[in-house]
């Protein structure tokens, strides 16, 4: 389904955007992948370039919460591989800690990048999708579904992406324009290797109600969710279960969370 098509895709030079843009080289797309760092940019495109050697992958470092310079740098992507039909958004970071210690800055970092700069890339590739009729692909988190003890930036941005996506999904299928959205569990990743150095028991043990999946798996079904062409897209099986459980009997899902959390609840550490 993206043979021959030009995909951008933020935060592509490591977890899941390192792993969604092998598949996509597999299938024959061109490649413009962004993301800060120049140097695991250049080693992300060589790990691509060893599924498929002939394929075209282009790098760009680039801060997406910068909404001044993203314009110029999907610019110069469409000139170097042609007009953008797919824009894959798997850029984010991930801040955890009891809400008491959490500083404000942390709050708007992860707002800035899990958030704006979702938005900022869709406002850069637009006029190009719209254009091509093409797709849009946000990858946000089941923890933009329900809260997470310890989340409180992080479920905040994701919520966000997930409103943005389904208003997005209305406003634009009417142009020609597919839009998705994935709310992956947790798995596993150079994001979720940091945070288990330093991460609360609370938030393990809430976030680990759905044991961690492997990365393959993740990508295997977002990969089927957009062959079948759905809207919202979550990997795992154990991931929907959850997610309907959670819909249709909230009060339960609320009450097994209490327990888990409760059991080795400690708080916030303050100085006496």
């Amino acid at each position: 389904m993206f043979n021959g098509k030009h995909v951008i895709i933020t935060g592509g030079s490591s977890g899941l955007g390192l792993a969604a843009a092998k598949v996509m080289i597999k299938q024959g797309a061109r490649l413009s992948v962004i993301a800060r760092d120049m140097k695991k940019l250049e080693s992300a495109r060589k790990e691509i370039l060893e599924v498929n050697s002939k394929g075209v992958v282009n790098v760009y470092s680039a801060d997406v919460s910068r909404a001044d310079i993203l314009p110029g740098v999907f610019k110069k992507a469409g000139e170097s591989s042609g007009a953008p039909d797919v824009l894959f958004n798997s850029v984010g970071i991930l801040r955890e800690g009891y809400f008491e210690t959490i500083s404000d800055a942390n709050f708007r970092e992860t707002m800035e990048i899990n958030f704006f700069g979702v938005l900022n890339s869709i406002r850069a590739a637009l006029p190009y999708i719209k254009t091509q009729k093409g797709r849009i692909i946000n990858i946000s988190s089941v923890a933009g579904m329900f809260g997470v003890f310890g989340y409180t930036p992080y479920c905040s941005s994701k919520f966000a992406i997930n409103g943005l996506t389904e208003t997005l999904r209305f406003e634009l299928k009417p142009a020609g324009i597919r839009v998705h959205l994935v709310c992956p569990p947790e798995f596993d990743s150079p994001m979720v290797d940091k945070l288990n150095k330093n991460r609360t028991s609370e938030n393990r043990a809430h976030v680990q109600t759905i044991p961690p999946y492997d990365i393959d798996t993740i990508v295997r079904d977002i990969f089927r969710g957009l062959k079948k062409d759905r809207y919202l897209i979550i990997p795992g099986m154990r991931t929907r279960w959850a997610v309907w459980g959670n819909r249709h009997f909230p009060m339960i899902s609320r009450f097994v969370s209490d327990r888990i959390i409760s059991s080795i609840y400690t708080g916030p550490r303050t100085n006496t």
